[in-house]
C-alpha cells in the first residue's frame, strides 16, 4: 500500500534543522513553497521562454510563464477534486493530511518548466545534439559514462530539479529550500540517465542523484534498482503530469487559432468532439446555447476551450483516484491521459494528430527551432571553451560575462560543463539571441 503519511512530508531540503512553520504565517508550509517559485527570478525569466509558437509578436500566444502559470491553476483543481473524493470516502485513511494536495500540486506545477531551455523544445535537443554530434563531442573522453549521458540526453525536468535542489555559487544550501514532497512531485521520471535509452526522460542529472536519494528515501518512495538509482514516481506526479498535459495540448490548438493556423470551423469541431456522448446531452445544450449568446470567434473558442479543460480535469481526477491504492505498483500505472474515456480519448488523439501535422510543422515554429539549434550550439561551444581553456586571450574575456552563481566549484571537466549548461539553460530566448550575435560580431553594443 501506498504510505500517504510518509508522501507528504513538510521537511524542507537544506532546512531540515529548522522549524518547518513560523507560528504567525498564514499560509501552510506547501503554500509557501508555491510563493518562493512565483517570486524568484528563474520563474521570471519563463516570461520570455518559447512554449511552441515565437515571440513576441503581434498576438499575444503562450510563452513558458502563462503556461506554468495556467498548469498551477489545472493542478490545483486536480488536487482539489482528488481532496474532496477522499474526503468522502472514509476507506482512506490518512484524512488528515489530504488537504495539502491541491497546494503541492499546483506548487510543483508551476515550477515544472523551470529547467527548460530558451526556444523552447528544441532547446532541449540542441543541448543534447551538440555534446552528441557537435563541438562538444571532444569532451566525450573526459567524464564517466553516466555524467555524459547527463548531457547527451539533456532533460528539461532533470535541470528543473537542478534549479530548485542545487547550491549554486553565493545562493543557500538546499536551492530554493522546498518541501521534499514538492520537489519529488515535480520529478516525472525518478531515474537516472543510463535508464533513458538515448531519449530525454531521466529525473535527475549525477551532480544531483545524492539529493534525490535522500528525498525519496525520507518519503519511503518505493525503489525498484539500486544501480541504475531508480524509483517509483510519487503519486502527485501524475496530477501535474495530467495539468501539463491538459494545458499545453489544448492551449497550442487555441494559439494556432489565433494566429490563423486552424481556421474556426476546424478548431471548433476539435473542441466539440469531447462531448459526443449521451451523458454530455445536458451540456451540450448549455454549451450551444451559450455559443449562440457569442459572436466573437476568439470568445467562442475560448469558452470551449475552458470547456473541455473542466472535462478533462474531473475525468483525470476520476482516473487518479479510482487508482490511488495501487499507485506502489508499476505495472497497473500509466499516464492519467493515456486513460481517458471517450469521447476524451478519440477527440486528444485527433487533437494530438492535427497538432503533429499543422501546429508543430508549421513554417514559425520550424524556424524558431532552426535558429535555436544554431544559437545554443555557439554559445555552448564559445562558453565551454573558455572555461576549459581559461588562460587564453578570448576565454578571458567571455569567462567575464558568466555570472558568478554559476562559477561551478567542482573543477573536474563534468562541472565546468555542467556549468555553462547551467548559464545558458537559463538564459531567455531574448538574451541567448543578443549575446549570440554579440560573441559572433553580429552585432556591437552600443552601435545601431
Amino acid at each position: 500500500m501506498v504510505k500517504w503519511d510518509k508522501l507528504i512530508a513538510d521537511c524542507r531540503l537544506g532546512l531540515e534543522d529548522r522549524m518547518v512553520q513560523e507560528a504567525d504565517d498564514i499560509r501552510s508550509t506547501f503554500q509557501r513553497d508555491y510563493d518562493r517559485i512565483i517570486f524568484s527570478s528563474p520563474f521570471r525569466r519563463l516570461q520570455d521562454k518559447t512554449q511552441v509558437f515565437p515571440l513576441p509578436g503581434s498576438i499575444f500566444v503562450h510563452n513558458r510563464l502563462t503556461h506554468s502559470l495556467e498548469v498551477a491553476s489545472v493542478g490545483r483543481s486536480l488536487g482539489n477534486l482528488v481532496t474532496a473524493a477522499i474526503r468522502n470516502n472514509q476507506k482512506f485513511h490518512f484524512q488528515n493530511i489530504v488537504g495539502e494536495i491541491g497546494a503541492i500540486v499546483s506548487a510543483a506545477c508551476l515550477a515544472h518548466d523551470l529547467g527548460n531551455p530558451p526556444f523552447g523544445h528544441s532547446g532541449e535537443s540542441a543541448i543534447a545534439d551538440f555534446f552528441k554530434r557537435g563541438g562538444g563531442l571532444k569532451y566525450r573522453s573526459e567524464v564517466t559514462e553516466a555524467q555524459w549521458t547527463d548531457f547527451t540526453c539533456f532533460e528539461g525536468n532533470a535541470n528543473a530539479f537542478r534549479v530548485l535542489s542545487h547550491q549554486f555559487a553565493g545562493k543557500r544550501n538546499g536551492g530554493f529550500a522546498l518541501t521534499y514532497s514538492t520537489l519529488a512531485s515535480i520529478v516525472k521520471y525518478p531515474y537516472e540517465s543510463s535508464i533513458a535509452g538515448g531519449k530525454p526522460k531521466f529525473g535527475f542529472f549525477q551532480s544531483e542523484k545524492e539529493l534525490f536519494r535522500k528525498i525519496a528515501s525520507q518519503l519511503e518512495m518505493v525503489k525498484i534498482s539500486e544501480n541504475p538509482l531508480q524509483y517509483m514516481r510519487h503519486p502527485l506526479v501524475y496530477l501535474v503530469e495530467a495539468a501539463d498535459d491538459i494545458c499545453y495540448q489544448i492551449m497550442d490548438v487555441e494559439d494556432a487559432h489565433k494566429l490563423k493556423i486552424l481556421t474556426y470551423p476546424e478548431t471548433e469541431t476539435l473542441f466539440l468532439n469531447f462531448f459526443h456522448t449521451e451523458a454530455d446531452a445536458q451540456l451540450i445544450d448549455n454549451i450551444t446555447s451559450t455559443l449562440n449568446l457569442v459572436s466573437d470567434c476568439n470568445e467562442r473558442i475560448a469558452y470551449l476551450r475552458a470547456m473541455v479543460i473542466s472535462k478533462l480535469t474531473k475525468e483525470c481526477a476520476a482516473i487518479f483516484i479510482s487508482r490511488i491504492d495501487s499507485f506502489d505498483n508499476a505495472a497497473k500505472i500509466i499516464a492519467l491521459f493515456k486513460s481517458l474515456p471517450e469521447p476524451s480519448k478519440s477527440a486528444m488523439a485527433q487533437i494530438q494528430e492535427v497538432s503533429l501535422k499543422r501546429i508543430y510543422n508549421d513554417r514559425a515554429v520550424i524556424e524558431i527551432e532552426i535558429a535555436g539549434y544554431k544559437i545554443l550550439g555557439t554559445l555552448l561551444e564559445a562558453f565551454i571553451t573558455a572555461v576549459v581553456h581559461p588562460d587564453d586571450f578570448l576565454s578571458k574575456k567571455l569567462r567575464t560575462l558568466i555570472p558568478s552563481q554559476y562559477q561551478n566549484p567542482d573543477d573536474s571537466m563534468y562541472g565546468k560543463i555542467q556549468s555553462v549548461v547551467d548559464f545558458v539553460s537559463g538564459m531567455t530566448d531574448l538574451f541567448a539571441l543578443n549575446l549570440y550575435r554579440k560573441i559572433t560580431g553580429m552585432e556591437l553594443p552600443g552601435i545601431a
